[in-house]
């Protein structure tokens, strides 16, 4: 008996050993550290993109996994972290504040405030690293994102939901075209994310100006790493642009988020990678480099019975070429792309878009109705044009149809031509295509094309039928067959004042009225 107790006071106290406190392995040493990264060991219970904290308070993002190691990516000043430094696990993955506090305001990837506006009341966060929605959850896109800018609304629709690329050399228009885009969203129930990678910080002041002005900073909230800044941060920024967004769309907000731009996001990736000692490929980037952003732009779509994220990713290419790495990844991830050309900016057609190059593959299905019938012919117009543009130039006499393709031509490239201060509402967009659509165009001076655009648009709004058309947003076969005749007198009236000798011209609208 007296060996039973002793035998159950053994087994009692086997069990005691157990019950006390288990080793976590909370803290561990620095073992290395080179260029922003650190070698860690003794956090055996460590979790990918764990945040960790350094002894001069700097966090870090865990990057690596290994058997005794982890390899961390610091995310602030690390010049007074050295070999034997203690880092502190958090427990807590990698996030960012979320909600409408943070509208208006300019914040780190790690969302900590970088304006002048005081901290941010948060409690709520949300990962940065996320999942993108299944196929179940998402919904088609049947609705249109207006940008203001004629020729992308008319010829490249972009919709709620779709991602489409901006991509062109520097200095071509791509982030002015993004950013009217944003100040377009005004009144029109639109939240914005604008997400600036590696920019001077000169050029992000001159843009959250533009937008204060135009009051469209109290939708928008800006994340910003800038071109000083750590690749780290460069990396982590579109990431924490997105986890935002996603937070208003699933409470049923339409949202646009622009990536500005994506080259310099891959650039600081390649950097880290290589540091990482990960194995590298093609023009030095790692293998991983196309789930780097397909991971991202994946995130955005529309959802079934909830909001949209709608993405305008940018990347920048050297001398028109988009064929090199990453600007062939990222069109094949995107929903079409805008390609702007140095050779059109500079001969002064704003947008520079090249028509014939950019697309669409989703946008025309969430077309507006009445923009969609009128802006059918002018991409083919616009095509013919430039075709006949280069035969003509060979020095070659041209025959009349040819001249009088020239002549459209070139008043349709001055209807789409768009100072960056402008933008349209979706009638007025519907009034110019008219002119193209109905062949009016032609009639009108060329010479006083500017006059007589602010004579129509003028004249449009006093016009029983666009009033119409605006309330029903779809137009029928009476209604052009009525706009015809308007357009027509008014060109005559509009010709008739210049009171040049442009007889001919009075004779062809007489005709057509007949």
């Amino acid at each position: 008996m007296k060996n039973k107790d002793n035998y159950i006071e053994f087994i009692r106290a086997e069990i005691d050993k157990y019950s006390e406190k288990t080793d976590f392995n909370e803290t561990g040493k620095v073992i290395s550290i080179n260029d922003g990264v650190a070698v860690v060991s003794g956090l055996k219970n460590a979790m990918l993109s764990e945040v960790v904290i350094f002894e001069n308070k700097t966090k870090g993002m865990i990057m690596n996994l290994e058997n005794s190691i982890v390899v961390v990516l610091i995310l602030g000043q690390y010049k007074d972290i050295k070999e034997k430094s203690e880092v502190i696990r958090t427990k807590s993955i990698i996030s960012i504040p979320i909600g409408t506090d943070i509208l208006g305001r300019v914040l780190s990837p790690l969302g900590d405030p970088l304006d002048d506006l005081g901290i941010i009341n948060n409690k709520r966060y949300s990962l940065i690293e996320k999942p993108a929605a299944g196929i179940m959850e998402r919904s088609s896109v049947n609705e249109p994102l207006q940008t203001g800018i004629l020729l992308i609304d008319s010829m490249i629709p972009i919709g709620k939901g779709q991602r489409e690329l901006i991509v062109g050399d520097r200095q071509t228009g791509k982030t002015t075209i993004a950013i009217n885009t944003i100040i377009n969203q005004k009144g029109k129930n639109v939240k914005c994310v604008y997400v600036s990678i590696g920019q001077k910080n000169s050029s992000l002041a001159k843009i959250i100006k533009k937008l204060d002005n135009a009051g469209a900073l109290q939708y928008t909230t800006i994340i910003s790493a800038s071109a000083s800044d750590f690749d780290a941060n460069k990396y982590l920024a579109p990431y924490s642009g997105i986890a935002i967004a996603e937070e208003w769309m699933n409470k049923g907000e339409d949202v646009l988020i622009v990536f500005d731009d994506l080259t310099k996001h891959a650039f600081a990736y390649r950097s880290i990678s290589l540091l990482l000692k990960r194995p590298s490929g093609r023009e030095s980037y790692p293998g991983d480099i196309f789930y780097l952003h397909s991971r991202l732009l994946e995130r955005a779509c529309k959802l079934k019975e909830k909001g949209s994220i709608t993405a305008l990713p940018i990347i920048e290419t050297q001398n028109n070429d988009i064929s090199t790495y990453i600007p062939t990844n990222v069109i094949s991830i995107t929903d079409g792309q805008l390609f702007l050309q140095t050779n059109l900016f500079n001969l002064g057609q704003k947008p520079a878009i090249n028509v014939e190059l950019s697309v669409s593959r989703i946008g025309s299905s969430a077309q507006n109705k009445v923009i969609k019938k009128l802006a059918s012919s002018v991409k083919i117009a616009l095509a013919q044009y430039y075709d006949m543009l280069s035969f003509s130039q060979f020095g070659n006499e041209v025959d009349d149809d040819t001249k009088i393709i020239l002549e459209k031509g070139k008043r349709i490239n001055w209807i789409i031509k768009q100072n960056e201060s402008i933008a349209y509402e979706w009638i007025v967009e519907a009034q110019l295509l008219y002119l193209i659509f109905s062949n009016t165009i032609v009639y009108i001076p060329f010479e006083s094309m500017g006059e007589f655009k602010n004579y129509y648009i003028q004249s449009c709004n006093e016009s029983e039928t666009w009033k119409q058309i605006e309330q029903m947003v779809e137009i029928n076969k009476e209604q052009i067959e009525e706009l015809n005749k308007w357009t027509l007198n008014l060109i005559y009236d509009f010709v008739s004042k210049l009171g040049k000798n442009d007889n001919e011209i009075l004779k062809l609208i007489k005709k057509q009225l007949k």
